[in-house]
């Protein structure tokens, strides 16, 4: 009996003038439904071309539409063919005083098993997804908030699992006192007092004990980490202003690549929000702020407003950075336009209105000048060697368990461009990256502001991101110290003390030189930024109606001046010999120890695994 002709699958076929759909077109008339191998291979085959059609314009919601509907008929065929040897996959989300964000990121997680039905639904619940909340909050009304979030989606169908403080402290009973103590290193103390905001990376590190344990539950399994300020979904820049969309289905990617490749780990990016710290954005969204106020010196303020472009701006890979050319991006001068985001008939004086009361964001990680956009590329096409692990959004294996994110006690930024040139000296093109990004949404809402971020401060004056700054800081050094030592064949070939702290001390200078050299530039264009907004004879100086976006604007100044100026904490730090001193031993002794942490943490997993499977 031939496949029904009333498929989404078939319809598509039928309008698509793809060379290749002829071909397709007949195998489906000539598929029966009893050979289920053939259809689900047709399928397999006819996806990219489904894709290619979908982003060869603007995405289209009647194709994107289409297109899910076409993985449901997939998995009505899975199912159909018996059972499914497919990976059950595992996402692990550590969260710290997040509720709102948290829900967030899970609803768009439940969005995509609705629209994508990965693994199939048996009794309203999805079979192959499984979400642990690992929670490192402070504040009791957020840790009742989180459990109940944790609740509400199990019973809609979503596996989901609420992984405490207390949950934590027992899986690390269960260690031995020996293991404790050789992986403080990567575990950190489990006798604190205070068992809360560890970070997201000792955070990760503590999950891989239980997902060690979990891992006996299931013939094929993945492990995909990711933040709780992201969501599964991508932003599409188009002429009406950005678009977020469920047009990736993720689940169904990675399972292909793991089971297509070697693959061990996989790391993906992502769109929206900058993954990198405002301490490192300062000098080229000033730029932008100075670009936006120079054209609204020379336009007239009920005029129709002038920021809407036909196209969206082309920019460079990590233009966010403002030392992106020392991880091999060009360095641009080129400033980036504000769009306008406004809808309906308004001026320009409403544009300078909105984009004063965006500026409070760039505080806490956004950046309304260069937000990075999701580009089409299959993502078979897209797989290459990585160097980098994003950590809120990359996926292994249960061999990748043996890879934990090295230094997490430091709190350091930059772990998981750390992580990822150990990983490549150790897994070389069995670490890849593909083009499976997230959304990263850094506030909450239409909100200028975080639910938490860790070292960033809301004062009475100000917002303080001077501790930020200098996890930042010691990141980069940490991170182009471990570029030095990989080079030299570190960690299977292990340096002496000397070594590494002339590595680390030489490697900290030149930071400290990119650091001010960024700092000189940032204060002259502060300067000129100041000038700018001040001027009386602008328009925006002599509207009472406009006092409030001036104040917005004078108080982003005034930020930037606290937490960047020559009197700022972490410029002072910087600066100080002897403040510094702490930071580098910590980080010198760290290196030293990793790769014995290494091996302690591989034998502990192996002799866990064992126990837990003996069960």
């Amino acid at each position: 009996m031939a496949l029904t002709t009333t498929t989404a699958l078939h319809d598509f076929l039928r309008h698509n003038q793809h060379p290749a759909t002829a071909a397709l077109r007949k195998r489906l008339a000539r598929s029966s439904q009893h050979d289920c191998a053939d259809i689900i291979s047709l399928y397999q085959e006819a996806i990219p071309l489904i894709e290619e059609a979908l982003w060869s314009d603007k995405p289209d919601a009647t194709l994107l539409d289409t297109y899910q509907q076409i993985f449901h008929e997939l998995e009505t065929h899975i199912h159909s063919a018996g059972e499914d040897q497919r990976h059950h996959i595992v996402l692990l989300i550590p969260v710290a005083d997040r509720p709102q964000q948290l829900a967030d990121c899970l609803n768009s997680l439940l969005q995509l098993c609705q629209l994508y039905q990965y693994g199939g639904v048996k009794n309203g619940r999805y079979q192959k997804i499984t979400v642990i909340i690992a929670d490192d909050s402070k504040h009791a009304d957020n840790i009742r908030q989180h459990k109940a979030i944790v609740e509400s989606f199990d019973a809609k169908g979503l596996e989901s699992l609420y992984f405490g403080q207390q949950e934590q402290r027992q899986q690390l009973a269960q260690l031995t006192e020996k293991d404790k103590q050789a992986l403080a290193g990567v575990l950190g103390n489990p006798q604190a007092l205070n068992f809360y905001h560890k970070g997201s990376s000792r955070m990760r590190n503590i999950t891989s004990l239980k997902l060690n344990e979990l891992q006996q539950y299931y013939d094929k399994v993945l492990f995909y980490s990711l933040d709780s300020d992201q969501e599964f979904k991508i932003k599409v820049a188009t002429q009406e202003g950005d678009r977020n969309l469920y047009a990736l289905n993720y689940f169904y990617y990675l399972d292909q690549i793991f089971s297509r490749t070697d693959t061990c780990v996989v790391t993906g990016k992502v769109v929206g929000d900058p993954p990198v710290s405002p301490a490192v954005m300062a000098v080229n969204f000033i730029q932008d702020v100075i670009g936006f106020i120079r054209k609204m010196t020379m336009l007239e303020p009920k005029q129709d407003c002038c920021f809407h472009f036909p196209t969206p701006q082309k920019t460079d890979d990590a233009a966010y950075h403002d030392m992106r050319e020392m991880f091999g991006f060009k360095h641009s001068q080129q400033s980036c336009h504000y769009p306008c985001p406004l809808k309906g008939q308004h001026d320009n004086s409403d544009c300078f209105k909105h984009f004063a009361e965006k500026l409070n964001g760039f505080f806490y990680g956004e950046h309304p000048t260069r937000k990075t956009f999701y580009a089409y590329n299959n993502v078979f096409n897209s797989i290459s060697p990585a160097r980098t692990v994003y950590p809120g959004n990359y996926v292994f294996n249960a061999e990748g368990l043996r890879y934990f994110i090295p230094f997490a006690p430091l709190k350091l930024r930059m772990n998981g461009p750390v992580m990822g040139r150990v990983l490549k000296t150790i897994l070389k093109d069995r670490f890849v990256s593909a083009n499976l990004p997230m959304l990263h949404k850094r506030t909450v809402g239409n909100s200028t502001v975080s639910e938490f971020r860790p070292d960033i401060l809301q004062q009475s004056q100000h917002i303080d991101i001077s501790g930020e700054f200098e996890r930042q800081y010691f990141g980069d050094v940490m991170l182009f110290s471990m570029e030095t030592l990989t080079g030299q064949g570190y960690p299977s070939t292990r340096m002496s003390p000397d070594a590494v702290a002339e590595i680390v001390k030489t490697t900290e200078k030149n930071i400290r030189q990119q650091y001010l050299s960024k700092h000189s530039q940032l204060m002259t264009e502060l300067d000129e930024l100041k000038m700018l907004i001040q001027a009386s004879e602008c328009w925006w100086n002599q509207s009472s109606d406009l006092n409030i976006a001036v104040a917005a604007f004078n108080a982003f100044v005034a930020n930037i001046e606290h937490n960047f100026g020559p009197g700022s904490s972490g410029y002072k730090f910087i600066n100080s010999e002897a403040d510094k001193q702490p930071r580098m031993r910590q980080m010198i002794e760290a290196i030293l120890l990793y790769p014995d942490e290494q091996d302690e943490w591989e034998k502990m997993l192996s002799v866990n695994h064992s126990s837990d499977s003996a069960r």
